[in-house]
């Protein structure tokens, strides 16, 4: 339970600098009074906006602090939960927002966000809507439960139930299941990925068997074809052999005709140049009786007998000369079959050098071919590796295949809870089981202020009412001052709940103007009666601008306007 002991304030909307203090367990029942725009509402709004942050009547934040002072506005309240002291300090220029526990401060370096929300879930139990539904009924700015949206009304009374644990529970619960879908879909992608991988692998493997069967036939038959095509050069090079030496010895019969030819031709020279003299003899002694250079005369016989021998020597060289001939025309003749045979024995040792080069190019194939068959082979022999690869991707499928059943599984079960944990499951059956007292108390109240109806809320919060008159009315049949009665049996019902699950009870119930509105003098004397002899284990505080209530209250406070700034009045 939540004993709200003090509140103080100062600075803060027509409050000036100095506190305003109210002692909130001093009195069962205290009555606060004044004229309008005196400040008796601005205790409500210090309550909310110490707790909350915010203004009960829905001013803005900037407007809560005094428009003449304008720095300095500071709300400090104090409560105890059990054996364990809270002070909530919250200021505006300077901005203040401070947890106290036990006299120490709690560390402050969360965000102010942060840290309303650890206050209301871990301290107050509580939020803003629950709070004014539990502790506050006013007249500004206050919307009664049964003017709430239905999803309202809910958290409302989950949080008096202390249900909002399964709201909670819920939310981790669908953030969860979005996770596991997000992490199956992730997982039915990988599952697909490495299903490609692993037919990839084994069409790669199949394909380096084959290919590699195939590569080492190829090389294997063009090795064949090389070996084949060497023995055959190896034949013609032996035939081109053959025909080389036979040409060799062919040649050897024409060899020196070079040779010969010159030197007959030397001596053909030589012969010709004998010719040519003895011709020239010839002719001088044929054609002169006196020697030109001594002008002798030159004896007949002489001469007759030069000429003579010259025919003779004439006649003898033309003889050789024409076997000369024919011996040059006969060595030419060999020449030219030597020029030829050597030709051709050259054409041949060149056909052996190009079979030679050829040969030497197969060998070179021939063990190029071995070295990639050999290459191949290994290759065939270390596929194991791939085989080792595609088992790794087939473990990998396995294992991921194996999460992403069990997370499907999960899935299910996160489903199921899922489904206990929405609006019908679990929350609707614990509602259900407090739906009789709920009823219960609130009829009982609608009673002790003398409203005769039957009045009760289903699973969803809609009211069905009954009356004497109407067997089938609504909230919104019902005159002001009747709904009024029904906003207060709620009121004092809702409390009664958190009472009894000790969830959300407080001592502190604050009523605005309650008095001052639709409630009639015979509600008003069952409600003061509610007030002073049922509610109990309470500080009731009725705020309220009529006359003629201070001897029903065991305490006052008075609200006066005092040059500008709300004072309390002793």
């Amino acid at each position: 339970m939540i004993l709200f002991e003090k509140i103080r304030f100062k600075n803060f909307l027509s409050t000036g600098n100095q506190f305003s203090e109210i002692q909130f367990n001093k009195s069962n029942t205290t009555l606060i009074v004044g004229t309008n725009g005196a400040g008796k509402s601005t205790v409500l709004d210090a309550l909310t906006f110490s707790l909350f942050g915010k203004s009960f009547r829905g001013i803005n934040k900037p407007q809560l602090i005094n428009s003449i002072n304008e720095k300095d506005c500071l709300v400090e309240i104090e409560f105890s939960i059990g054996t364990v002291q809270w002070k909530v300090r919250r200021g505006i220029k300077p901005s203040i927002f401070e947890i106290y526990k036990n006299g120490q401060v709690l560390n402050q370096e969360a965000s102010s966000i942060d840290q309303q929300k650890w206050l209301e879930q871990n301290v107050l139990k509580m939020n803003y809507k629950s709070f004014t539904q539990v502790v506050i009924l006013g007249s500004s700015n206050f919307v009664p439960f049964m003017q709430l949206a239905a999803a309202s009304r809910r958290e409302v009374i989950e949080d008096l139930l202390d249900i909002k644990i399964f709201s909670s529970m819920t939310t981790i619960v669908k953030d969860k299941i979005k996770f596991l879908k997000e992490e199956v879909r992730s997982l039915d992608l990988k599952k697909e990925s490495i299903s490609d991988k692993i037919l990839m692998q084994k069409e790669f493997i199949e394909d380096i068997e084959k290919r590699g069967k195939e590569s080492i036939k190829e090389k294997e038959d063009k090795i064949d074809e090389l070996c084949i095509e060497e023995t055959e050069l190896g034949k013609k090079i032996e035939t081109l052999s053959f025909s080389i030496e036979d040409l060799n010895k062919e040649l050897e019969t024409y060899s020196g005709a070079k040779e010969k030819l010159r030197k007959l031709g030397n001596l053909k020279g030589k012969i010709s140049q004998k010719v040519s003299t003895i011709t020239q003899e010839h002719q001088f002694f044929t054609e002169n009786t006196v020697c030109p250079t001594c002008t002798q005369d030159i004896e007949n016989e002489f001469r007759l007998n030069k000429i003579s021998e010259a025919k003779s020597k004439a006649k003898e060289l033309q003889l050789g000369y024409e076997e000369l001939e024919q011996a040059i025309q006969n060595e030419e003749i060999r020449e030219d079959h030597f020029l030829r045979i050597s030709k051709e024995v050259t054409n041949l040792t060149h056909d052996i050098s190009k079979n030679n080069t050829r040969i030497t190019s197969i060998h070179r194939q021939i063990r190029d071919l071995q070295h990639e068959i050999q290459r191949t082979t290994t290759d065939l022999e270390n596929r194991s590796l791939e085989h080792e690869k595609l088992e790794k991707f087939k473990d990998n499928l396995q294992l991921i295949t194996e999460d992403f059943y069990t997370k499907k599984e999960n899935i299910s079960y996160y489903d199921y809870i899922y489904s206990l944990l929405k609006d019908g499951g679990v929350k609707t059956k614990i509602i259900k089981k407090y739906l009789p007292l709920i009823n219960q108390q609130v009829n009982k109240y609608l009673q002790m202020m003398d409203f005769y109806i039957n009045f009760t809320l289903d699973e969803e919060f809609n009211e069905t009412i009954q009356s004497p008159i109407h067997e089938d009315f609504s909230y919104s049949s019902f005159s002001e001052g009747e709904k009024q009665r029904i906003d207060l049996a709620l009121l004092f019902t809702w409390r009664e709940v958190a009472k009894f699950k000790n969830s959300t009870s407080t001592n502190l119930l604050i009523l605005d103007e309650v008095f001052d509105s639709s409630l009639d003098g015979t509600g008003t004397d069952e409600f003061l009666k509610i007030i002073r002899f049922v509610i109990k284990d309470a500080n009731v505080f009725v705020i309220s601008h009529k006359t003629g209530l201070e001897d029903k209250f065991q305490s006052v406070i008075r609200f006066e306007k005092v040059k500008g700034f709300s004072r309390m009045m002793p």
